[in-house]
């Protein structure tokens, strides 16, 4: 009779490794399974300072709602708005996941102090101007104003921002500001002292929206950085850009000056997220 040969069997050793392997395979699975069915995670800072201008992160498609504000959504899932001078609290997010899933966010607002700033010397028709110059005011800041409102879909809000020129912080945001003598609303951004005639350059790329000699403010010039995110520039001696022409970062758009309600040459850099103001001393440490 032909000899039958016996299929041998695994050792004891080789049948306890295949043993662990075969748990850990199946243990990688149900977490795959686990992670493909969890919830997606949004994520924002835990706390911002009043002031700040806030980016976090939602899964990509989300709909998202901070303040009244549907937010834009880039298309890896980066949001972005403004916390407010006054702002207090907490800011609550509201997320809804593409597969229609809700989600809430709260991020802790910690309050700054604002010390007074008295500015003497000031020409007192900026300070009281006769009937027809604030009517004129009015117009021209309601023109700026409108220039905020825009929500258009570039990313230069992400970039680290630069500094437009460098100088000596001589005006802080969010100071309260008394000028010769009466009391004028807060500082709305952050000026840098520095010689008439030196270059200003775009601390993020975006587009010009706005440039033109304004009574207060003098040579002013608006850059939107996208998603609600703008830079204005004022008191400037000299405007190297036009509306509508697209600007890169650490392009000149203009030069320091002391036009409209200036006691003396300096660069007056404010920063919005549409209508609430936001500290661009802040955003530049964000870069640190």
């Amino acid at each position: 009779m032909p000899s039958i040969t016996r299929p041998r069997s695994l050792p004891a050793r080789r049948r306890w490794r295949h043993g662990p392997t075969t748990l850990l395979l199946a243990a990688t699975l149900w977490l795959w399974a686990t992670a493909a069915l969890a919830e997606p995670v949004a994520t924002f800072p835990a706390s911002v300072e009043q002031g700040s201008m806030v980016i976090g992160r939602v899964p990509p498609g989300s709909q998202v709602r901070v303040a009244g504000h549907t937010l834009r959504v880039t298309g890896y899932g980066t949001v972005v708005f403004g916390v407010g001078r006054d702002a207090q609290g907490a800011q609550s997010i509201e997320i809804v996941t593409p597969d229609g899933r809700q989600q809430q966010a709260s991020v802790a607002i910690t309050p700054r102090d604002w010390p007074i700033e008295r500015i003497d010397g000031v020409p007192p028709k900026t300070v009281s101007p006769p009937p027809k110059i604030a009517a004129r005011i009015a117009r021209e800041q309601a023109a700026v104003s409108a220039q905020r409102q825009r929500d258009d879909d570039r990313v230069g809000f992400a970039e680290h921002f630069i500094w437009p020129v460098k100088g000596r912080i001589s005006g802080r945001f969010g100071n309260q500001r008394v000028y010769n003598g009466t009391p004028g609303s807060a500082h709305s951004g952050m000026d840098i002292a520095a010689a008439t005639g030196t270059p200003v350059k775009a601390p993020a790329s975006g587009v010009i929206t706005f440039a033109d000699d304004l009574y207060l403010t003098g040579g002013t010039v608006l850059l939107d950085h996208g998603y609600g995110i703008s830079s204005n520039f004022l008191h400037l001696s000299r405007i190297d850009v036009a509306v509508g022409q697209h600007v890169t970062q650490g392009e000149v758009i203009g030069a320091v000056g002391a036009t409209g309600r200036a006691t003396g040459p300096h660069l007056h850099w404010g920063m919005n997220w549409f209508d609430t103001r936001i500290d661009p001393l802040l955003v530049l440490d964000r870069a640190q």
